[in-house]
Order: structure tokens, then sequence, then C-alpha cells
């Protein structure tokens, strides 16, 4: 099955505190920059390395910003270069980025897959959509978890895949799983241990 080509483009972030739940905000924040995000169907915003705080999400150090993108939307990604981001009350600043080449591993995790249903169906329902795919790998399901924006929910798993061939890997990565991408669901992302799936 053939597949278009994804690539990355990474920014440098810097700020303090963020909201527990700021994927909306930050989507909401790049499409305002960079408006052509909107029309590209595969584009997704990789979850932010963050720490647990009162206050908040702390970032994490050296964090980067890292927004999926089609080939012919990575052509202007520059529009979110050294820009500011309101997400919630919260600042963060953006570096000059650059696009990475997306790298095949044979281990992926992905921090939330939506779906609403429970972990056997959706187990189910991510081996059939593997299939149809042509990805041969092994799953390990994670917690269940939530994010909750106002009148909006999505519900799903984290999910690792292992054992995955380099083309697979790729194409895992370039597809992705499920709904929501833009708010960093059914992203896969490198993974190094296997064994928390937190």
């Amino acid at each position: 099955m053939s597949i278009a080509e994804m690539t990355e483009a990474v920014f440098d972030v810097s700020g303090d505190i963020i909201p527990p739940v700021y994927q909306f905000a930050l989507w909401d924040a790049l499409v305002h920059h960079a408006p052509m995000l909107a029309d590209d169907p595969h584009a997704g915003v990789v979850p932010l390395r963050t720490s647990v705080s009162e206050a908040g999400m702390l970032l994490a150090k050296r964090s980067k910003l890292v927004v999926r993108l089609s080939l012919s939307t990575a052509d202007n990604f520059g529009q979110l270069a050294n820009k500011h981001l309101e997400i919630g009350g919260a600042a963060l600043h953006l570096g000059s980025g650059k696009l990475r080449k997306i790298q095949p591993h044979s281990t992926l995790h992905a921090h939330l897959v939506a779906s609403d249903k429970d972990e056997v169906a959706f187990l189910e329902d991510v081996s059939a959509r593997l299939a149809e795919l042509g990805i041969a790998g092994n799953l390990l399901c994670g917690m269940k978890n939530s994010l909750v924006h106002k009148d909006r929910t999505i519900q799903g798993y984290s999910l690792v895949i292992h054992d995955l061939k380099h083309e697979d890997s790729l194409r895992l990565q370039y597809e992705g799983l499920g709904t929501d991408r833009r708010y960093g669901c059914g992203i896969f992302i490198p993974y190094k241990v296997i064994t928390d799936l937190e």
C-alpha cells in the first residue's frame, strides 16, 4: 500500500508552565500562525516532553516542538519560526526550526490512540488496521487515558508496537493510527523501553 511520505518540522521551544491539557490550545495557536496546517489532513503534533508540577506541566530541558507534515505542507514550515504562542494563558516561544527526515525504528510508541472501545476491541481494531496497511508488528497496550477540553473528550490507550521492519516503521509513522493527530493522538515516535508504557 502506497502512503505519502511525511517529514518533521522541529523547533526549539522555551517557556515555563503550560496547562495539563494544552493540546487543543497549541493546535489553535499553530494554525493561527501557519494556516496551511488546517488543510493538511495528515498534519500532527508530537506530544511535548513535560513533567508534572503543582502549577501545571513543566517543559523538559531542551524541549522541542515537533510537527509532522506532508511534504507539500513542509514547504511553508518557516511560518512558525520565531513565533510566540499563547497556550491557555501560558507563553511558548519557538526558535528558527528545521526539517528532519523521519527515521525507521523497530519499536514505536503512541501516547494516545483514540478509541471509545474496551481494550480487547481496541486491539482488534488496531490489528485490522495494521493488516490493511501491510504492517507487521507485536502490540503492547498501555493505560487507558483521555484528553478533556470543554465539551470535547478524546479517549484511548497508549500503545507500543515492536519488532517492526524498517519499511513498516516508516509507514506507521507516516500514516499513524486513529483520529485527532493534530492533538498528538495516534502519532508514533521511537521508543526504547517497552516495559513501561506510561
